[in-house]
This record gives structure tokens, sequence and C-alpha cells, in this order.
């Protein structure tokens, strides 16, 4: 067995930097907008109960396979799999849990560098005296790599640049640099969003103006926290809601694995994983869902929220809504804002390093050091085309090929893997060891059977998302004979670019032509990027094969 060369200091760090990993700018951007697109309260129901029969099972599963892993040495996604199911293929099940955290930070920390860029715009009084249409014109302005907002060139670089540096350089550290950002950011985030949120809880419908005379707060929060029973049965619905828990919870990705590698055989996870799942919840439903929507309804009106819900809310429209209570409160508050999504997304992102860097470290004997600057290097050569091309469309494909598709394929096969490889017996008591709570029986039936029969629909659904994302519609016309028509953004279609060349096939003017050629250029560059990630480290784990069969570490 391995001696483990790094550990976590308390159980209350592991707590929090387990929770860090799953609260990301996902909790404040993604599920508001989400819930209003899915009709508010409509959301809330299919939402829960997703979680509770998919969110925590994975919570489960990705727990005890780390720390599975770990007692055999294994830090990354490729060997803890290899520990559980020897086999020469399934090892690469595992390439996933390293990808997928690389390619998804070198856009992630694009993200996390807007919020350290607002901080510091709000600090100095940037957007002070703009209108809506400014605030939002500001953020075109700085996504555009040729303009700068401060006279610093190529701003959006700059403030890239020096957020994967900080990234790398806790990381570098180890776990204990991890669980010391925990500690601080966690709490300072649940803080600076319950601030906020107590002042969307006090604005009612003193934000109305002439323009939007029914603007009302409250409005926001009904819409959100008003059950309808009936999207019950509404596919699309559920379908949403399913999508939001990989990305709440972070599972998919091999983090949690990594995370939970660091443990002691007979340390619990089972009330660790819930704990850190509840808390994640609670940051989500409850924070998440009382800053943006009812602030922005209560000064816009709840028609304009769900008529423009979407993710660059946070920074086209909540600046202007601050500047609405004065020019002290509105830089306080866009620090708090900011600020949190800030820790928020750092959390996340530096969990996203350490599948790597356990990995060269227990492979190749690389040291902390070294295996977190080559992630960042690896972060930035990834990265750099997301900032520099991202009006181009390089980093949508990036979040949705690493982001999106990539986690739920990998939860599919882990999760089937775990229950029906590794066996559930075997996984069972991989769960319930060591654990300070009595785990419910059931569960050993829903993570056999149900949660990965919701994988498998989860996955095949965005394979062949039907048209207009018209589930029921679609089902009908299957049945009754008439086929099933394919939308532009299932998978299937995506991979050929279907709804670019129906714009192609219609377009006649050359500028537009032009255009549409250019965007699918820079679309298979993102996709080559991707893949030539995927392969170098598949790459990777087949030396890492070779050299424990040299040294006799390896059964197959």
């Amino acid at each position: 067995m391995a001696v483990q060369s790094d550990s976590w200091g308390s159980r209350v760090g592991l707590i929090l930097a387990m929770a860090g990993n799953a609260v990301g700018l996902g909790n404040f951007l993604r599920f508001p907008v989400q819930a209003v697109q899915n009709g508010g309260g409509a959301f809330i129901v299919p939402y829960l109960i997703c979680f509770l029969i998919m969110g925590i099972p994975l919570l489960f599963i990705e727990w005890s396979s780390g720390r599975f892993g770990g007692k055999f040495g294994n830090h990354s996604t490729p060997y803890i799999l290899d520990s559980m199911v020897k086999g020469r293929i399934l090892k690469y099940i595992g390439v996933f849990g390293i990808f997928t955290n690389i390619a998804v930070a070198a856009y992630y920390c694009y993200i996390e560098s807007w919020t350290m860029s607002y901080v510091y715009h709000s600090i100095i009084g940037t957007f002070e005296g703009m209108n809506q249409a400014d605030v939002a014109g500001f953020f075109s302005s700085y996504i555009d790599i040729g303009h700068s907002t401060t006279g610093i060139p190529y701003e959006a670089i700059i403030f890239y640049l020096l957020c994967l540096v900080i990234n790398t350089y806790i990381l570098s550290k180890g776990l204990k640099g991890i669980e010391k950002v925990a500690k601080i950011g966690m709490p300072l985030l649940i803080l600076f969003g319950a601030i906020l949120a107590i002042k969307s809880l006090t604005l009612g419908t003193s934000g109305a103006s002439e323009i939007f005379p029914n603007a009302n707060a409250w409005d926001g929060f009904n819409f959100i926290w008003t059950p309808q029973y009936d999207s019950i049965f509404d596919l699309k619905v559920w379908m949403a809601a399913a999508g939001q828990i990989f990305f709440t919870l972070s599972v998919g990705m091999g983090t949690v694995h990594c995370y939970a590698s660091y443990l002691e055989e007979k340390d619990d996870i089972a009330l660790n994983a819930v704990s850190a799942g509840f808390m994640n919840e609670f940051v989500e439903v409850v924070l998440g869902s009382m800053i943006v929507i009812p602030i922005a309804a209560g000064y816009l009106g709840l028609d304009w929220v769900i008529e423009n819900a979407g993710f660059g809310m946070a920074f086209q429209t909540m600046p202007y809504l601050f500047q609405q209570w004065g020019s002290l409160i509105a830089i306080i508050a866009g620090v708090l804002w900011f600020g949190l999504l800030f820790f928020a997304g750092i959390t996340s992102s530096l969990a996203m390093g350490t599948p790597w860097i356990g990995f060269m470290r227990d492979e190749f004997g690389w040291s902390q050091n070294k295996g977190a600057w080559s992630f960042g290097l690896i972060a930035l050569i990834m990265g750099l085309p997301t900032v520099i091309l991202f009006q181009q469309g390089v980093f949508d494909e990036y979040d949705y090929w690493a982001g999106t598709v990539s986690l739920v394929l990998f939860a599919m096969l882990e999760t089937i893997l775990f229950s029906w490889i590794f066996g559930m017996e075997k996984g069972w008591k991989a769960i319930t060891t060591g654990a300070d709570i009595q785990v419910p029986i059931i569960y050993k039936y829903i993570i056999k059977f149900i949660t990965p029969v919701m994988l498998i629909i989860i996955f095949m659904g965005s394979l062949f998302k039907p048209k207009d994302n018209d589930w029921s519609g679609n089902i009908a016309n299957l049945v009754s004979g008439k086929g099933w028509s394919l939308d532009n953004g299932s998978i299937i279609k995506t991979i050929t670019h279907s709804g670019i060349k129906e714009h192609l096939a219609s377009a006649t003017d050359p500028v537009i032509i032009a255009q549409l050629q250019d965007q699918i250029f820079y679309l298979n560059f993102a996709r080559l990027m991707l893949l030539g990630l995927f392969l170098f480290i598949c790459g990777l784990v087949y030396a890492a094969f070779q050299k424990r069969y040299k040294e006799g570490r390896n059964t197959l």
C-alpha cells in the first residue's frame, strides 16, 4: 500500500472543502435561471426529488469509491476505478475524471476572473450613473479582447492570468491550502449571500418605477416557491431538474473521488457526503433563489425577469440594480455579490486541480508543487482560446462537451460500474463502513436500480433530445408512428453542426455565410483541443499502466 503524502487537517475542513467543491457559480447563476425557465415552483418539486434519488446516491458512490481507492494509494479516478474492478479498459473510464476537470477549469477560471474584475470595478465606481443598457454594454466591451475598460491592455487576459496564478499557488500548498481557503471562503460566501438575501426580503415594491410600476420583489419569491404539482408529469422539467443536479453537486467530475481518497478506511463518508450535499442545497435553494430573481423582479418586474432570465443577468443586470440603492450601498453590494461569486468559483476550481496532481504524484512521483504548476500550465494552454475566442463560441463549446456531456457520461458509467460490476454488496459495505449515521436501506436499491436508470434516461435524452424540447409531443408522435424529430441541441445534431448548417443553407448574404463558416471552423478547433487533451491523458494512463506492470503493481 502506498504511503499517503497528503491528508485533511480536520473533518470540518473536509466538509467545507467538499461543500466548496459543490457550491459554485452555478448555484447563483444557473439555478435561478433554470427555475425561471422551467416554471418557477414547477421546477422545485422535480429538482428536490432528483436530489434525493440521484444526487445523494451519486455522492455516496463517489465518496465511497474515492475512499476505497485511497486505501490502495490511488488518488485519481483511473486507478481508483482500477482498484475496484481490474481490467485494462475500465481504467480509461476514469480518464474523464481528469479530463473534465482540466477542461472545465480552463474556462471556469475565466468566469471566475470576471468576478474579480467586477469587484474592482464596483469599488472604483465604474457602474455609477450607468443605465441598464450601459451595464450590459460594459460586459460586451470587457469580453472584447481588443477593448479595455480600465486602460490596461488586454484586461480580460490579465485578470484571467491573475486568477489562474492564484488558483495554482493555492494548489501548490496541497490539501492544507485548499482547506484554509474553504474555511475562510465558505463562511464569507454564506454571510455575503445572507446579507443580500435580507436586502431582497425587505425590498418589496419600493423599487417600482414609472417604467415598471408593478415591480414587486415578492413576485419573484412567490414564482419560485409556489409548487405546481402538474410539473411531475412534464418530462422537460424533469430533464432540466436532473441536469441541474450535476452542476450543483459537482458529481461526474472526479473531484469528489479525489478528495475522499485522502480519508482513512474507517473514516465516515456517509454523514460527510450528506452534510456536504445538504450544505450545497441550502446555499443553492435558499440563498441562490433569494438574490438575483427577487431583486430583479423588485425593480424590473416579474414579466421582464421571465422574458430575460439568463446567465448574463449576474454581470449585465445586477450592477445596474445595485446603483438604485445609492453610491455607497452600491459599492458594498457589488463587493458582496461578486465577492460571493468569487469564493463560490475558487472553492470549485481548486478542487478541479487535485485529480491531475494526485495522478501525477501517484504514477510518476511528481511533487505537489510540480503537479500544481503543471496543471496551471495545461489549464492556461487549454483556456486561452476560450478567452481570446470567446465571441467565436469556443467557450460555449468547451462548456457543452466538457461541462455537460462529459459529466453525464462519466456519472452514468461509474454508477453502472459501482452497482453492477463492483457489485452492490461490496458497494453497500464501502458506503456504510465507518458511517456515523444509519444509511436508509432503501438507498441500496435506489443506487442499484433507480439511479442508473435515471442516468441512462438523461444521457439518452441528451443524445436524442426532441425538437423544441417537446417530450410529450414527440413521444405521442413516436407511438403513433410519426417518428421522432431531433432538436438541433441534441448531441447527435450538435456533432454535425446541424443548426449552423441549416442557417448556412438558407443564407444569401456573403458576410453571413462567411461568419457561419468561421463559426464551424472555431467550433471544430475547440473540439480538436478537447480531443487532444483527452488522448493526452489516455496516453499518460497507458504509460502509468506500463510503469506499474514493470514494477509488478498490476495484476493484468
